[in-house]
């Protein structure tokens, strides 16, 4: 992990206005446009190569969207993707395929990641496979590597998944996404489905791995207080927007947005002092249909300090000394 002060030159991964809309139809025979579900709309940030971006936020802001197209798994709706100074969204084909090679993702939910039909060696070796990097012995040799890297005795190459625990499933799927030798590792929930025993052996795994291999992480959570040990920047995202990006201790120590604030006060403190002195926000109602996002800014439905202007405009994401906010409260 690397802290924001070393966060300097060109970003690896570079998101501008991403858009992934997705068409709700009506009708069977003739099905015909009504309207779209705004699962990401307009987000952008960048990624510098050796740091974790935390991107937080409810259930259905769109995290997963934004990460599946981000590495081109799901198609966008407009935008643009630079990875290492080239446009993603432009590539196709072979050209796509081969720059896959560099991103790499560890899904959410070991067991439906993995294919219950194929060994370990198989699963751990496809991706040396597919990219042309070994055949044969070295596939083998490599995949022993791998699973030695993670934790894992080499001898269960030739098991299947059904014959390990999520967080052996977990450190395969590690494995998986490390056999091309990525860059960029996005990490979707990659403890939200473990015992909390087995979260932490996890994510110091992953830390490891990228002091080793000098890996750059997109960290997608629910868990505040995982996202701050492990983050270098959080994003933090509501309704298919960012609306606060800053560096971890800023973040946690001057929240500015007040959906931040309100998430960070739901954040336990082990301190029964501090818990009972601080002031928990609760925020009312539920989130907006993204399908009918209200006007102005998404959140004015639930902020306890609305203004006229918010339920009129959508405020743009500034920068405030490095730390980004769109809310019109701080203009």
């Amino acid at each position: 992990m690397v802290s924001s002060s070393s966060v300097n030159g060109a970003p690896l991964v570079d998101v501008r206005d991403l858009r992934v809309h997705f068409p709700v139809t009506r009708g069977t025979l003739w099905a015909k446009r009504v309207g779209a579900v705004k699962a990401v709309d307009g987000v952008s940030f960048k990624i510098f190569s050796g740091e974790t971006l935390g991107l937080v936020g409810e259930s259905g802001c769109g995290k997963s969207t934004t990460a599946m197209a981000l590495i081109q798994m799901h198609p966008e709706s407009s935008g643009q993707v630079f990875f290492e100074g080239t446009d993603l969204v432009t590539l196709q084909g072979e050209q796509l395929r081969r720059m896959r090679r560099h991103m790499q993702m560890v899904f959410q939910d070991p067991y439906a990641s993995l294919n219950p039909r194929l060994t370990v060696e198989s699963i751990v070796g496809e991706p040396i496979l597919v990219h042309g990097l070994g055949h044969g012995r070295k596939i083998r040799e490599r995949v022993r590597e791998l699973l030695s890297l993670v934790g894992l005795d080499p001898r269960v190459i030739t098991r299947y998944p059904h014959e390990f625990s999520g967080g052996q499933l977990q450190r395969i799927g590690i494995a998986r996404a490390l056999a091309a030798d990525p860059k960029f590792v996005v990490c979707d929930e990659p403890i939200s489905s473990l015992d909390v025993s087995i979260q932490a052996q996890i994510l110091n795994l992953l830390e490891k791995l990228q002091h080793k291999f000098s890996l750059t992480y997109l960290f997608i959570a629910h868990d505040l207080a995982v996202v701050r040990h492990i983050s270098s920047r959080i994003a933090v995202m509501y309704l298919g927007k960012i609306v606060e990006l800053a560096d971890r201790n800023e973040l946690y120590q001057n929240p500015l947005h007040p959906y931040t604030k309100a998430l960070l006060s739901a954040v336990p403190i082990p301190d029964p002092v501090l818990e009972r002195r601080r002031e928990r926000i609760i925020l009312t109602g539920d989130v907006p249909s993204p399908i009918r996002p209200p006007e102005g800014c998404n959140f004015n439905t639930r902020c306890p300090v609305a203004k006229t202007v918010c339920f009129e405009q959508d405020p743009p994401l500034e920068d405030y000394h490095g730390h980004h906010v769109a809310c019109h409260l701080l203009r």
